[in-house]
């Protein structure tokens, strides 16, 4: 079977996957409502119709487990989304949030890795970690502002991550990965190391499907002027007045846009040579 048809049922797949989770989610009680109600992120797309939110967003609502976790530190995989709107939780630092990956790196056993973008949240941080020898996007991570606990995030990191996420079966960011050593299609390729940063869709075509959406669901919001590549899609900054508010994702093989509902308040951010 050749690496094409491999990596299209691989992305095939992980829809299927996906589609299941969010079953799981609905039967588990929706409880993103609370999030989506109270997040001050909600209050800047107060004008988007909440009926085509809840249609084209995917994954909503979700919930893989509900205590412990799959990811290291004991953390429930959704404990960032009880964390919404929390006005107590004192906002991380960029240093804060910074040393806690630090701390949290060496873990993951390669050496390849660094932090290139921290942006900081009222409800936690977000981090988006690359390759030192490629420049590509590896992993995007948060950082709980009480505990200091660093998880990877949830949707697209998880899902389209074709190297490091749950359908790689990297040994790292999930721990030996979801499906055991060679991920959930395990012969449909080698190894992760095998896998191509090339995808169908271009950064640009990433950015344009962005818009597309932004028009739709959140008008007089656009997008931020880069497409950052991961393996197997793009991370893209929202922007209104020409200040960030947020982030979305796009799917590097489909073009699906994949909001992240969960970021609070934009506070800050900095980027790392």
């Amino acid at each position: 079977m050749n690496k094409t048809l491999g990596i299209a049922l691989l992305v095939i797949a992980g829809i299927v996957l996906s589609a299941l989770i969010f079953g799981a989610g609905l039967m588990a009680g929706r409880f993103y409502n609370a999030a989506f109600n109270s997040t001050p992120f909600n209050n800047a797309f107060s004008s988007a119709p909440r009926a085509n939110w809840e249609r084209n967003t995917p994954y909503q609502g979700y919930s893989m487990m509900g205590g412990g976790g799959m990811m290291g530190n004991g953390n429930n995989m959704m404990y960032e989304y009880n964390r919404q709107g929390n006005n107590n939780v004192k906002p991380l630092s960029i240093d804060q949030a910074k040393q806690a990956v630090e701390n949290y790196l060496p873990n993951l056993n390669n050496p390849d890795l660094e932090t290139k973008e921290i942006m900081i949240f009222d409800n936690h941080a977000y981090v988006r970690i690359i390759e030192k020898s490629t420049g590509i996007g590896a992993m995007e991570l948060l950082v709980d502002p009480v505990s200091l606990a660093v998880f990877p995030e949830h949707g697209p990191n998880m899902m389209w991550n074709l190297k490091y996420g749950m359908m790689s079966g990297w040994n790292g960011m999930m721990g030996g990965g979801m499906m055991g050593g060679r991920g959930m299609m395990r012969g449909y390729y080698t190894t992760p190391d095998s896998v191509s940063a090339e995808m169908t869709v271009t950064p640009e075509q990433a950015l344009e499907a962005a818009q597309q959406y932004l028009d739709q669901e959140f008008p007089g919001y656009t997008t931020g002027e880069d497409a950052e590549p991961f393996y197997g899609y793009y991370t893209i900054d929202i922007v209104k007045d020409g200040k960030t508010t947020g982030m979305l994702s796009v799917n590097g093989y489909t073009s699906q846009v994949f909001f992240h509902f969960w970021h609070g308040t934009f506070i800050e951010m900095s980027e790392f040579e």
